[in-house]
């Protein structure tokens, strides 16, 4: 019978259950060992090609470039498609994407670069204009609760501000207004804490986040091609458009993604040639080419798991989240890092690694998310690993996006108004001018040619014209890289409810 301590109120130790001889601790098991060999690599590495046709014919994605890296080595480069629909510039190794939320373990890794130690993480989150709704969070609030999601600040919160049109600072300066679930024992990923984190490191290295990024880490380790400004990627020569799908099925350029105000946490464009050098740099342990770019410790931190982000994944292991990573675990042992990128504008990408294998494959795009890069990184790990695909990933990661991107939508049908829908008040019971502390200024005015309604909302501000629905009812189509189609605006007593801004109770404006 195994002994069991105590320590008592009064500092004594009790043995209870002390019957018989005391069980030796358990050994601990085995460390995970290597499990892939260079033909297993190469097997993935050369259905690759076909693969990759094969989802692009499927998805009708325009253009995707990847990288693979095996024990420091670059062993697979290429380019497929073309950058931009309608035009014969094809896509390279060096041709600069957008990679959307892969920023994020790009960003942590900045952050390792400039710390001693691990606890550099856990310093106070310190920035003129930041603040959460509960003054205690916020005086306790670190560099990794905000990169591991765990703040308490809801999902996505500000993004719908950015939509909007509002700046970086404005966006911080009103997360303080955002409900907050329980501190440190919740997760919900938030572009805008991360990117609060991440400014505050470069405020205490009395710099900029992007002159951080590039003194820290693109400048030593030769990315050369890597950026986190907007700017940079817009006025490369070789850069891939982002793309959506046409309700034909066909792609088009049609939209812009500008992400400057959250550059830490989705505002990175890179190649693959550069994430090349990047996933070596970190599958070396923070090293690259013989030289030592990022210090082991804190590196290592950031694969460690912080917070439980799902209970259990497609094999029913938990998944955690980490310092800008997705961590979890195979049966044996064996660590995985992953992080997808979506721009419902036009890109989707993800990165995977497997450390102990000296392994990982980055994929970049430049459609929508339709699942085309996850499957393509899912599928060429699990043929390494099982010399075969174990499923068909394509299905399973398209309707992933899909069911996200149905979550949002309103389950109001607004483009078809009831048989026995009450007419509207005149006009001028809706005119006039609004104001919500969160979101800002609204303002209802008569159409063009006075024929309608128009809402107004945001600094430019944006437009949007107003279709009668039922009585006090209208809706407008939203815009941006959170439109959710279609949404509500309900007036009632001198005030004017969002319906698709008011998922956290923030979407109700007051007539002025």
């Amino acid at each position: 019978m195994r002994t069991r301590l105590v320590l008592t109120a009064a500092g004594t130790v009790l043995a209870l259950a002390a019957a018989g001889p005391v069980a030796a601790a358990p050994s601990p098991p085995p460390a995970p060992t290597p499990q892939l060999t260079d033909q297993a690599v190469q097997k993935a590495v050369d259905r690759l090609p076909q693969y990759i046709a094969q989802t692009m014919r499927s998805t009708g994605v325009p253009g995707l470039s990847v990288a693979v890296v095996h024990r420091d080595k670059v062993v697979y480069l290429k380019g497929f498609g073309v950058r931009r629909t309608g035009q014969t510039g094809a896509v390279g190794p060096d041709t600069v994407f957008q990679i959307a939320s892969l920023s994020k373990p790009v960003s942590s890794t900045v952050v390792a670069g400039t710390l001693k130690d691990p606890s550099g993480f856990d310093s106070r989150t310190e920035l003129p204009g930041f603040a959460l709704k509960d003054p205690w969070v916020t005086r306790h609030v670190t560099t990794a609760d905000l990169f591991s999601h765990r703040s308490g600040l809801p999902d996505h919160a500000g993004d719908l501000l950015e939509d909007l049109g509002y700046d970086q600072a404005y966006i911080l300066d009103h997360l303080r207004l955002e409900p907050l679930s329980p501190f440190r024992a919740s997760y919900a990923y938030t572009n805008f804490g991360f990117t609060a984190a991440a400014e505050a490191v470069a405020r205490a290295h009395g710099t900029s986040w992007q002159k951080l990024a590039s003194d820290t880490l693109f400048k030593p380790a030769g990315m050369t091609r890597t950026s986190t400004e907007f700017s940079a990627f817009a006025h490369a020569p070789d850069h891939a458009a982002t793309h959506v799908k046409n309700p034909d099925g066909t792609w088009s350029p049609r939209y812009v993604r500008d992400p400057d105000a959250q550059a830490p946490a989705g505002g990175v464009s890179s190649t693959a040639t550069d994430m090349a050098r990047w996933m070596r740099l970190q599958l070396g342990d923070g090293t690259l080419d013989g030289k030592r770019i990022i210090p082991s410790a804190p590196l290592q931190r950031t694969y460690l798991p912080e917070i439980v982000s799902q209970d259990a994944n497609a094999t029913g292991r938990p998944t955690f989240y980490g310092l800008g990573w997705n961590v979890t675990y195979d049966d044996a042992g064996r660590l995985r890092l992953s992080h997808s990128g979506a721009f419902d504008l036009g890109a989707n990408t993800n990165v995977t690694l497997l450390p102990l294998e000296q392994l990982g494959i980055v994929v970049l795009t430049n459609g929508a998310p339709v699942g085309l890069a996850d499957a393509v990184a899912l599928d060429f790990c699990d043929t390494a690993e099982h010399g075969k695909p174990t499923t068909d990933w394509l299905p399973l990661t398209s309707a992933l996006y899909a069911k996200l991107d149905q979550g949002d939508r309103s389950k109001t049908d607004y483009a078809h108004p009831p048989a026995n829908a009450r007419p509207a008040r005149a006009d001028s019971a809706y005119t006039g001018t609004y104001d919500n502390p969160y979101y800002g200024r609204l303002t209802v005015a008569a159409g063009p040619g006075g024929k309608g309604l128009t809402l107004s909302l945001g600094p430019k501000p944006l437009r949007f014209p107003l279709t009668h629905y039922d009585g006090d009812t209208f809706s407008f189509v939203t815009a941006g890289e959170n439109a959710v189609g279609r949404t509500g605006v309900t007036f009632s007593d001198g005030t004017v409810r969002i319906e698709y801004l008011d998922e956290n109770h923030l979407g109700t404006f007051t007539r002025q």
